[in-house]
């Protein structure tokens, strides 16, 4: 029996139909996005919120043959991720290591002159992506090639073959299901740079106009709202929280662009990575899914439009036989795409849409009990009707909720287990002012989400 068929007979019994995302008729067609003027929220044609629960594949089309990316394709689309971010000119050698096809991506490293048979390996990478109702987050370029702060480079870009190489890319692919991501782990640092990133974006928007939506990767704790907001060409922001440490506050730079003017969906587009050496020294240890699953609730009950996932071992597809590993990475890529954390992540993108979740606005003035914003700092988020709150706690730290923030006269709660997706029932709530709420299990790695409802808009439920 699946977790999705057991929260369905939990939605039965329990009965809260009016918090049920409906499965749109044309489902099995990815839809394109767009993003309302004022919108937190990419939306598809239909109106519905589109979840991002991306993952990091950065060297997807240079190191795997199609065999092997059909293989990862199939695991992350089973596990419910529908971006999938990877880099068109790689990083490691991406312009003078051929790829598993015996391929380069340019002829004599000129961007205006691409190499066809490179690219019909990504359109067809590409096309499988979609089949597998996921979109790509395509990068035309690793930030190596414009900015080469670290790494092998060379840079190539100039503001007119960027220009040029843009339109080139938004022309082979305008038909694909593609969300553009400009930038690659590298933030502008002078006017050439900004230039090269500014005509790129133009040759891109020349092609595609309004139907395809772009957005900025930066450099670890950095933002593309610093460089780009204003900007008409980004639709949406992207931050990178980066691998530096333990319990990087991402919800904090959730708020930096929260804030902003004028309004534009944000995302922590590489958080810590699953399997990642804690920055990058292995004696720290390495994160694991609980460093994950921190990262991910974390960012979306501050307001995030959804969240990308990464592993250090699947975004350079680390195999002891082709690639020597990158920053220590110690686990096959095919066992790594089962680590918990992967599983995780599908949980929490079902989780939140088996709610109005794009209704959500942050609200820590729920929460009264001490909060100190250490590992265990506690997050929550109340609807705009105030019909739900849902709050996040680590280490088992009991909740105190001010129940006033909610609109109902009576009210039902359960815990759901972010670590395998079940839920304990806690029932009914007295209409205190203040409710403790005492997790069932407390220690390192273990984490909970409460969810209370209203209860008149729980039709049907059983005493």
């Amino acid at each position: 029996m699946t977790k999705k068929f057991i929260f369905f007979i939990f939605c039965l019994q329990i009965g809260f139909p009016n918090f049920a995302q409906k499965t749109p008729k044309n489902a099995a067609k990815l839809q394109k996005l767009h993003i309302p003027k004022d919108s937190r929220h990419i939306l598809q044609e239909d109106g519905t919120p589109f979840f991002w629960l991306g993952d990091t594949a950065w060297e997807l089309f240079q190191r795997l043959d199609f065999a092997e990316a059909e293989m990862y394709l199939k695991n992350r689309a089973g596990k419910g991720f529908n971006v999938i971010q990877s880099v068109v000119l790689a990083e490691f050698d991406g312009l003078t290591q051929a790829d598993q096809q015996k391929q380069l991506p340019l002829i004599n490293n000129d961007p205006a002159k691409p190499n066809e048979l490179y690219f019909k390996h990504v359109e067809s990478v590409i096309d499988k992506a979609n089949s597998l109702q996921m979109y790509v987050g395509l990068l035309p370029t690793w930030g190596d090639k414009f900015n080469k702060k670290w790494g092998i480079g060379p840079e190539i870009f100039t503001p007119e073959n960027a220009r040029i190489y843009g339109a080139y890319l938004a022309g082979k692919f305008k038909n694909k299901k593609i969300i553009w991501i400009l930038g690659g782990d590298r933030s502008p640092e002078n006017e050439k740079h900004t230039a090269i990133i500014q005509a790129m974006a133009a040759g891109i928007k020349s092609v595609i106009g309004n139907d395809q939506l772009i957005t900025y990767h930066p450099m670890g704790a950095d933002y593309s709202s610093k460089y780009f907001h204003q900007e008409s060409w980004l639709n949406l922001n992207m931050f990178q929280s980066g691998h530096g440490g333990k319990d990087i506050k991402n919800y904090q730079m959730i708020r930096n662009d929260y804030n902003l003017s004028p309004i534009k969906p944000t995302l922590d587009g590489e958080p810590r990575y699953e399997d990642h050496p804690v920055n990058w020294k292995p004696e720290l240890g390495y994160f694991n899914d609980f460093d994950t699953r921190q990262a991910a609730y974390w960012a979306m009950l501050s307001g995030a439009c959804g969240h990308t996932y990464g592993c250090h071992d699947i975004w350079q597809f680390f195999n002891y036989d082709r690639n020597p590993p990158v920053s220590t990475a110690r686990t096959n890529w095919k066992t790594a795409m089962d680590l918990p954390g992967a599983y995780q992540m599908g949980y929490m993108k079902d989780f939140f849409r088996s709610f109005p979740w794009q209704n959500l606005v942050p609200d820590q003035s729920v929460i009264k009990n001490e909060n100190p914003e250490d590992a265990g700092f506690q997050i929550a988020a109340v609807s705009k009707n105030k019909d739900f709150l849902i709050a996040y706690t680590l280490y088992g730290r009991s909740l105190k909720i001010d129940m006033t923030k909610l609109s109902g006269s009576s009210f039902y709660a359960y815990w759901f287990n972010p670590r395998d997706a079940t839920r304990i029932k806690i029932g009914d709530v007295k209409v205190d002012q203040t409710f403790d709420f005492k997790p069932y299990a407390a220690g390192p790695g273990t984490d909970w989400v409460l969810v209370i409802l209203d209860r008149a808009k729980i039709s049907g439920h059983k005493n």
